[in-house]
């Protein structure tokens, strides 16, 4: 049974979800194939509200990275300068990459930060009025 078999038995009982099993079917396809894993990352859950997400780019710098937010896709892409360097081993990649996560919509990207080779990028889980429990009061 492959990955994508995995999640097909629930669809019958969901109907209006389609998106929600086309992206699940993405995901699991690119994690099995393995194309996606460059560069390597962590996500970090702080609270129920709060995350991070760490990508580890050593040999990058900040002026070669691109952070952007556009339809609940975070994309975040590098690439390095030309240098003049002959290497006789090059065994760190500072390859042309394009990383994407898919954000929920009630997620907002707070900010990121650049230090000593680790980009980190906070994320808090924002609940708007009208979609927060609502009190009903009883009679």
């Amino acid at each position: 049974m492959n990955a994508v078999s995995r999640i097909t038995w629930p669809r019958a009982s969901f109907v209006g979800f389609d998106r929600i099993w086309n992206e699940l079917d993405t995901a699991l396809t690119n994690s099995v194939d393995n194309t996606n894993v460059f560069p390597r990352h962590n996500i970090i859950k702080q609270s129920d509200e709060h995350f991070l997400i760490e990508l580890a780019l050593a040999g990058y710098s900040k002026e070669n990275l691109k952070v952007e937010l556009e339809d609940g896709l975070l994309v975040i892409s590098g690439e390095q300068g030309d240098d003049d360097v002959e290497y006789l081993h090059k065994g760190i990649s500072t390859k042309k990459f394009r990383r994407t996560f898919r954000i929920n919509e009630n997620v907002e990207v707070k900010g990121g930060s650049f230090v000593d080779g680790l980009l980190t990028i906070e994320l808090s889980v924002v609940v708007p009025e009208g979609k927060q429990p609502l009190q009903i009061e009883i009679q």
